[in-house]
Protein backbone atom coordinates (compact mmCIF):
# COMPACT_ATOMS: atom_id res chain seq x y z
CA UNK A 1 0.00 0.00 0.00
CA UNK A 2 1.15 3.46 -0.69
CA UNK A 3 1.55 6.00 2.06
CA UNK A 4 -0.95 8.41 0.51
CA UNK A 5 -3.65 5.74 0.58
CA UNK A 6 -3.32 5.39 4.31
CA UNK A 7 -5.28 8.16 5.92
CA UNK A 8 -5.32 8.39 9.65
CA UNK A 9 -8.57 8.79 11.50
CA UNK A 10 -7.51 12.25 12.65
CA UNK A 11 -7.32 13.45 9.06
CA UNK A 12 -10.79 12.20 8.08
CA UNK A 13 -13.51 14.81 8.27
CA UNK A 14 -15.77 14.26 11.24
CA UNK A 15 -19.41 13.48 10.59
CA UNK A 16 -21.76 16.19 11.65
CA UNK A 17 -23.48 15.11 14.83
CA UNK A 18 -27.23 14.95 14.67
CA UNK A 19 -28.69 17.54 17.03
CA UNK A 20 -30.26 15.97 20.09
CA UNK A 21 -33.92 16.45 20.74
CA UNK A 22 -34.48 18.79 23.64
CA UNK A 23 -36.11 16.89 26.47
CA UNK A 24 -38.97 18.48 28.35
CA UNK A 25 -38.80 19.21 32.06
CA UNK A 26 -41.58 16.69 32.55
CA UNK A 27 -39.45 14.01 30.89
CA UNK A 28 -36.39 14.91 32.91
CA UNK A 29 -38.16 14.92 36.26
CA UNK A 30 -40.10 11.75 35.45
CA UNK A 31 -36.97 9.87 34.45
CA UNK A 32 -35.24 10.92 37.66
CA UNK A 33 -38.11 9.70 39.83
CA UNK A 34 -38.43 6.42 37.93
CA UNK A 35 -34.67 5.91 38.03
CA UNK A 36 -34.53 6.18 41.80
CA UNK A 37 -37.68 4.12 42.13
CA UNK A 38 -36.10 1.45 39.95
CA UNK A 39 -33.34 1.00 42.53
CA UNK A 40 -35.89 0.78 45.36
CA UNK A 41 -38.01 -1.76 43.46
CA UNK A 42 -34.95 -3.90 42.77
CA UNK A 43 -34.02 -3.87 46.45
CA UNK A 44 -37.66 -4.45 47.40
CA UNK A 45 -37.80 -7.57 45.25
CA UNK A 46 -34.76 -8.84 47.11
CA UNK A 47 -36.51 -8.11 50.42
CA UNK A 48 -39.62 -10.02 49.31
CA UNK A 49 -37.41 -12.94 48.35
CA UNK A 50 -35.39 -12.78 51.56
CA UNK A 51 -38.42 -12.62 53.84
CA UNK A 52 -40.05 -15.51 52.04
CA UNK A 53 -43.20 -13.46 51.44
CA UNK A 54 -43.37 -14.87 47.92
CA UNK A 55 -41.79 -17.82 46.16
CA UNK A 56 -38.36 -16.98 44.71
CA UNK A 57 -39.52 -17.04 41.10
CA UNK A 58 -42.47 -14.76 41.78
CA UNK A 59 -40.54 -12.28 43.92
CA UNK A 60 -37.49 -12.01 41.69
CA UNK A 61 -39.38 -12.48 38.41
CA UNK A 62 -42.02 -9.94 39.32
CA UNK A 63 -39.36 -7.50 40.49
CA UNK A 64 -37.41 -7.98 37.27
CA UNK A 65 -40.56 -7.52 35.18
CA UNK A 66 -41.36 -4.29 37.03
CA UNK A 67 -37.79 -3.05 36.59
CA UNK A 68 -38.01 -3.73 32.83
CA UNK A 69 -41.38 -1.94 32.72
CA UNK A 70 -39.81 1.06 34.45
CA UNK A 71 -36.95 1.12 31.95
CA UNK A 72 -39.49 1.07 29.10
CA UNK A 73 -41.43 3.87 30.81
CA UNK A 74 -38.27 5.97 31.12
CA UNK A 75 -37.54 5.45 27.44
CA UNK A 76 -41.05 6.39 26.34
CA UNK A 77 -41.71 9.38 28.60
CA UNK A 78 -41.86 11.67 25.56
CA UNK A 79 -45.20 10.09 24.64
CA UNK A 80 -48.41 9.61 26.63
CA UNK A 81 -47.67 5.87 26.77
CA UNK A 82 -44.66 6.52 29.01
CA UNK A 83 -46.71 8.67 31.35
CA UNK A 84 -49.39 5.97 31.63
CA UNK A 85 -46.71 3.33 32.26
CA UNK A 86 -45.29 5.55 34.99
CA UNK A 87 -48.68 5.77 36.69
CA UNK A 88 -49.09 2.00 36.36
CA UNK A 89 -45.72 1.47 38.03
CA UNK A 90 -46.84 3.70 40.91
CA UNK A 91 -49.99 1.61 41.31
CA UNK A 92 -48.00 -1.65 41.38
CA UNK A 93 -45.53 -0.33 43.96
CA UNK A 94 -48.36 0.81 46.23
CA UNK A 95 -50.08 -2.58 45.73
CA UNK A 96 -46.85 -4.30 46.86
CA UNK A 97 -47.78 -2.93 50.28
CA UNK A 98 -50.20 -5.85 50.61
CA UNK A 99 -47.17 -8.15 50.62
CA UNK A 100 -44.89 -6.01 52.80
CA UNK A 101 -46.69 -3.14 54.56
CA UNK A 102 -43.62 -0.89 54.34
CA UNK A 103 -44.23 -0.67 50.60
CA UNK A 104 -47.38 1.36 51.29
CA UNK A 105 -45.10 4.09 52.62
CA UNK A 106 -42.55 3.73 49.83
CA UNK A 107 -45.30 3.66 47.22
CA UNK A 108 -47.01 6.72 48.70
CA UNK A 109 -43.75 8.68 48.70
CA UNK A 110 -42.88 7.82 45.10
CA UNK A 111 -46.46 8.34 43.91
CA UNK A 112 -46.48 11.81 45.49
CA UNK A 113 -43.14 12.65 43.86
CA UNK A 114 -44.35 11.29 40.50
CA UNK A 115 -47.58 13.31 40.67
CA UNK A 116 -45.71 16.48 41.61
CA UNK A 117 -43.17 16.00 38.80
CA UNK A 118 -45.88 15.39 36.22
CA UNK A 119 -47.91 18.44 37.28
CA UNK A 120 -45.02 20.84 37.88
CA UNK A 121 -43.08 19.62 34.84
CA UNK A 122 -46.08 20.13 32.55
CA UNK A 123 -46.62 23.63 33.98
CA UNK A 124 -42.96 24.58 33.51
CA UNK A 125 -42.97 23.24 29.95
CA UNK A 126 -46.16 25.17 29.16
CA UNK A 127 -44.70 28.42 30.59
CA UNK A 128 -41.43 27.87 28.73
CA UNK A 129 -43.30 27.33 25.47
CA UNK A 130 -45.34 30.49 26.02
CA UNK A 131 -42.19 32.50 26.84
CA UNK A 132 -40.46 31.23 23.69
CA UNK A 133 -43.50 32.11 21.61
CA UNK A 134 -43.61 35.61 23.11
CA UNK A 135 -39.90 36.10 22.50
CA UNK A 136 -40.26 35.06 18.88
CA UNK A 137 -43.26 37.31 18.41
CA UNK A 138 -45.63 34.50 17.51
CA UNK A 139 -49.01 33.73 18.92
CA UNK A 140 -49.19 31.29 21.82
CA UNK A 141 -50.47 27.98 20.40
Amino acid sequence: MEADQLVSDAEKPAKAARPRRERTVRELLGSIVLGFELIVVFLGALVLFGLGSLPAGVALGGGAALVVLMIVAIGTLRSPVGIVLGWFVQLVVVAAGFLVPAFFIVGAIFTAMWAYCMIAGARIDRNKKAANAAANGTENP
